[in-house]
């Protein structure tokens, strides 16, 4: 018999494994809910609030996914990385940062599951249970590949 290497969030597809998380993270029922999010929008370079009813849970599964690929990243690094081209009417369109407040607020839930944990040097780091946890989910969409 041979043994089945451990799979690790590397070794997934990332498309994959977001769709995964935030379906086990939906499941668990840890994540508490902020009452505004059917309404707001996820950057000021937005003009509507997002369709998808699940699109909490697909951001936190995301970053969740982020802050195990490289350490010590923040909610200014998180604001990059879901910002995107403002449209200035007539005016020629700008790189815009996404909400802070949802990237906050998404990390103080993680933070409450002990997933991720504030990093001494800035920004946030994955725990141990965190690792763990990611690495389930990756090795079970593994298996199922």
């Amino acid at each position: 018999m041979e043994m089945e290497a451990g799979r690790t969030v590397k070794d997934v597809s990332p498309h994959e494994f977001v769709k995964a998380y935030s379906a086990h993270l939906k499941r668990s029922g840890k994540m508490e809910l902020p009452h505004w999010i059917d309404i707001v929008k996820t950057g000021k370079f937005k003009e509507l609030a997002p369709y998808d009813p699940d699109w909490y849970y697909i951001r936190a599964a995301s970053m969740a996914r982020k802050v195990y690929l490289r350490q010590g990243i923040g909610v200014g690094g998180f604001q990059k990385i879901y910002g995107g081209r403002k449209r200035n009417g007539s005016r020629p369109p700008h790189f815009c940062k996404s909400s802070g407040a949802i990237a906050r607020h998404i990390l103080k839930q993680l933070q409450t599951m002990d997933i991720v944990d504030v990093d001494a040097k800035g920004g946030r780091k994955i725990t141990s249970t965190g690792r763990r946890d990611l690495d389930q989910v990756a090795g079970r969409i593994a298996v199922a590949a």
